[in-house]
């Protein structure tokens, strides 16, 4: 999942791309409101985590714009403790969330996932499609009760996969949402990926979880059940 954080205090933004990162986030950054606004019209993210009190312009602004070009990923916005009105403004704005400062790096990766996975149409962190089990906050999978061994690309290109059950995604989808900038999009990463997970998922091939669509990309192919 691709995040952009807005937050111009040097440190806080190390803190929370490093956190992200390590989470398994591809992530960008903005330290003011001009440049997060061009971002968020221009870069497909899954989430945008914006401080309220930024150089050039607010975050409420900046969200206020997004909301209004139809752009639609969920936003978690960071204010002062004490501050209900920025809240309320954040809320209205169109923001989805808000957490306060100081706060705990766990509050904020739970209100990120929770976010992500309700604007998929998903209400509990467990998903479950069949025998496959998929828990976004544990970032496990288990398949007939037995975990499975995946590396952080391939369980975040089979959440991305799942988090778009029914749809078709391409290569490029996949490569803009899973890695940083520089990432060789000429390489065949992902079909190597998406080859692993399948294997890993379907040992026996009845299941058939992920189908390739030839010269479209990939479509996860189970329906959800209950966990």
């Amino acid at each position: 999942m691709r995040v952009l954080i807005v937050e111009d205090e040097p440190l806080l933004q190390a803190q929370l791309l490093k956190y992200f990162t390590e989470a398994g986030f591809a992530c960008d950054a903005s330290s003011d409101g001009e440049e997060a606004a061009y971002l968020g019209e221009e870069m497909p993210y899954d989430l945008a985590v914006v401080d309220i009190g930024l150089p050039k312009r607010d975050g409420i602004s900046v969200i206020s714009q997004w909301r209004q070009q139809g752009i639609k990923f969920p936003v978690l916005v960071l204010t002062a403790r004490d501050s209900w009105q920025d809240k309320v403004k954040g809320l209205e704005s169109g923001a989805d969330d808000y957490v306060a400062k100081p706060f705990q790096i766990e509050e904020v990766l739970a209100r990120a996932n929770a976010l992500i996975r309700r604007s998929a149409g998903f209400a509990s962190p467990q998903l479950a499609f069949g025998p496959v089990v998929i828990d976004t906050a544990a970032k496990s999978v288990s398949v007939d009760q037995r975990a499975l061994e995946l590396t952080t690309f391939e369980y975040n290109a089979l959440e991305y996969l799942v988090m778009r059950s029914g749809q078709v995604v391409s290569k490029s989808d996949l490569t803009e949402h899973l890695y940083d900038q520089d990432f060789d999009r000429d390489s065949n990463v992902i079909e190597v990926f998406i080859a692993r997970l399948r294997k890993k998922l379907d040992p026996e091939g009845s299941l058939k979880p992920i189908t390739t669509l030839r010269g479209r990309g990939y479509r996860f192919e189970l329906k959800e059940t209950h966990a």
